[in-house]
């Protein structure tokens, strides 16, 4: 590799996209599991509601 490209950065542009389309995804399955588990507790508060009325 030559010396005037790796100070610039112009050799690590080609892992730039990974990264960005892994970022999403794993903010994709981080707003998923968050859900899940709103919807779970929610589920479980509305049981118990349920089971004491």
């Amino acid at each position: 590799m030559r010396r005037d490209l790796a100070l610039t950065g112009v050799a690590r542009q080609a892992e730039r996209p990974v990264r960005c389309i892994a970022c999403l995804a794993f903010v994709g399955v981080m707003g998923v599991a968050f859900w899940a588990g709103a919807i779970y507790i929610a589920d479980a508060f509305m049981r118990m509601a349920g089971n004491a009325f």
